[in-house]
């Protein structure tokens, strides 16, 4: 990485104990995608992004706010960047992936929430994130409880705006999130100061659709029997399309799907034949959470698809481009923003249908279902996920994990026997 000292302390970090991440980040990167064998070459970009995750991206950001731009961090996927950048301001995704957070956030927080949050609060509070201390606004939901709290908390010295989003998905509750993204909309019109105006919105769009498009022909590829890149890289680069220039992203990731394309048609695998094709399922992976990952692919599995929103629920459904009016494209962006399966629906059996299409689409010999600590909602709905697998003859696990290495050799052994019961079936 190069120096960003300056930058970080002009930005009032506490960059003695940042130093700290920076130490240990390029060896855990190293342990998990360096020692991979066959990476495709178009890989170096998001390789690169990740060595400078704390400096490239921010320094873009500061100098957006240099000309007057405006900066918003957002927390998840029902936020509709489109809004955002209609109104010339960037929205960026923010620190929560990592046990070196936790500490912070657990000084305000009780011990059982989730470490997501416990993560993404500590960032903020402990001042060891660049995102967290460039935004100029926050844009929370509430898809949780603890996170509607920790909102609280962090609008104590930066400001908040929280999304309400419905809890069922009728035709009243589309309507409401329409509602919702209105206000949004004035919202950021009234802290920019520029107008969300049809084209602006229309151009928006696109550039959202051109990400997300990019991302799903990343994951047609891994729909082949010859897989031409791992699960672990393409779980990198959906976390990085939470902070990345959408337009740089969009085209780096089609470069490296025409390497991979290339990779298809000659046949070249990531994998040996046979490999047991695996889908995560269940709570999101943020950066840097790569541990579950890397073990099923270092246990002889191979991870084709993630039913998670740093996954399928982020990119998947695009927007209406046909809308030729504010009040027509706040409609579709409302209809396909609805029709995200979180957990946090109920009833949900959308993400049921969801997983069991994916398992066919993708070819899945096995799913993990994936729940962090303290996270209710996943947890409970498990129940649910376990039942529908059973029933349609999908073998799977379910497991419960948080950002530590503390149980990573339990893990081991419970993923690798599930892999050896799929390769004994």
């Amino acid at each position: 990485m190069a120096d960003y000292h300056e930058m970080w302390k002009d930005l009032g970090m506490d960059v003695e104990t940042h130093d700290q991440l920076c130490e240990v980040l390029p060896q855990a990167f190293g342990d998990v995608y360096l020692s991979q064998e066959n990476r495709p070459e178009g890989m170096d970009y998001f390789n690169f992004v990740v060595a400078e995750i704390h400096g490239v991206r921010p320094a873009e950001l500061i100098e957006h706010q240099k000309k007057g731009g405006k900066v918003f961090g957002t927390f998840c996927v029902y936020v509709p960047d489109e809004i955002v950048f209609a109104a010339d301001a960037i929205a960026t995704g923010l620190c929560g992936g990592s046990q070196f957070w936790v500490p912070g956030g657990e000084k305000v927080l009780p011990t059982n929430t989730c470490p997501l949050i416990k993560a993404s609060v500590g960032a903020r509070l402990d001042r060891t994130c660049p995102f967290f201390r460039i935004a100029d606004m926050y844009v929370g939901e509430t898809t949780c409880d603890g996170k509607k709290k920790a909102w609280e908390i962090l609008s104590e010295d930066v400001p908040v705006h929280v999304m309400n989003l419905p809890q069922m998905k009728r035709a009243k509750d589309v309507k409401a999130w329409a509602e919702e993204i209105r206000e949004f909309k004035d919202k950021v019109e009234e802290f920019t100061g520029n107008k969300v105006t049809a084209d602006k919105l229309a151009a928006s769009i696109r550039l959202i659709n051109g990400k997300r498009k990019a991302l799903q022909r990343l994951y047609d590829l891994r729909k082949n029997e010859k897989l031409p890149v791992s699960g672990c890289d393409a779980l990198l680069i959906s976390q990085i399309a939470f902070y990345d220039d959408p337009t740089r992203f969009a085209e780096m990731t089609n470069k490296l799907c025409d390497e991979l394309d290339k990779r298809v048609e000659d046949g070249v695998s990531v994998v040996a034949d046979g490999t047991k094709r695996i889908m995560l399922t269940g709570t999101p992976l943020a950066i840097p959470n790569w541990k579950l990952h890397n073990i099923v692919e270092t246990s002889g599995g191979a991870v084709v698809c993630e039913e998670m929103c740093t996954g399928t629920r982020y990119f998947e459904h695009l927007v209406d481009e046909s809308q030729t009016t504010v009040e027509g494209q706040i409609q579709a962006l409302a209809e396909r923003y609805m029709n995200i399966n979180c957990a946090c629906f109920t009833p949900n059996e959308g993400r049921i249908e969801d997983i069991l299409r994916l398992a066919k689409e993708y070819n899945v010999d096995g799913v993990i279902d994936v729940n962090l600590k303290f996270c209710n909602l996943y947890d409970t709905e498990g129940y649910f996920v376990e039942r529908a697998m059973k029933e349609a003859g999908i073998p799977v696990l379910g497991i419960e994990t948080d950002y530590t290495d503390s149980d990573a050799q339990q893990l081991r052994t419970r993923v690798s026997a599930f892999i050896e019961m799929l390769n004994n079936a």
